[in-house]
């Protein structure tokens, strides 16, 4: 965490936050559906509708490829979401989208593979990444809040000078990221 603790504004925000770890997630096929929720939605319309989602249905990839249609519909999820879901559900019965599966696999395979499923893009590849391998240097530069909070901290406001400026921070550009989020919270 070095690198974290020389950039002044970081050092602040471990301070305040103190030291933040990543944590694996043991349930990969939920946090993939949550980060398809909260694709380009506010933070409250995506907690609502996650929260419907998970009180209606269990949620594995077999109950929602099996739900109506019109339930899932019903507790928010738009049909181009019911349908990214769906289509992440038959990759994780194909493909056994496993943390063993990617654990050796490096982050640029890991996105590949990913964003094979209809409905994930880079942003969904790099959460699931974050949340889910539990990678300590990935940077989500294409998340709002990381933007906001480049942003707000350094004055940045291109993707580019955004990178260039996380590349300090490596091998920890994950946990920065983890600091980052909690700074425009």
């Amino acid at each position: 965490m070095e690198p974290l603790k020389e950039d002044e504004k970081l050092r602040a925000l471990i301070e305040e936050h103190g030291e933040l770890e990543l944590e694996a997630s043991n349930k990969p096929f939920e946090r993939m559906v949550v980060s398809i929720v909260n694709q380009q939605l506010s933070t409250q319309s995506a907690e609502a509708i996650r929260e419907r989602l998970f009180e209606n249905f269990e949620i594995t990839p077999e109950a929602l490829l099996d739900a109506n249609e019109e339930n899932l519909s019903d507790v928010g999820l738009s049909r181009q979401k019911i349908d990214y879901i769906r289509s992440a559900a038959k990759h994780f019965q194909e493909d056994n989208l496993s943390p063993e599966k990617f654990s050796k696999m490096p982050d640029e395979e890991v996105i590949e593979e990913l964003t094979d499923i209809h409905g994930v893009g880079e942003w969904t590849a790099k959460m699931f990444m974050i949340f889910v391998l539990a990678r300590e240097d990935v940077f989500p530069v294409e998340d709002l809040g990381i933007r906001k909070a480049m942003e707000k901290l350094y004055g940045l406001d291109s993707r580019s000078e955004m990178r260039e400026k996380a590349e300090e921070w490596k091998p920890y550009r994950s946990i920065a990221s983890l600091y980052l989020w909690r700074s425009v919270d």
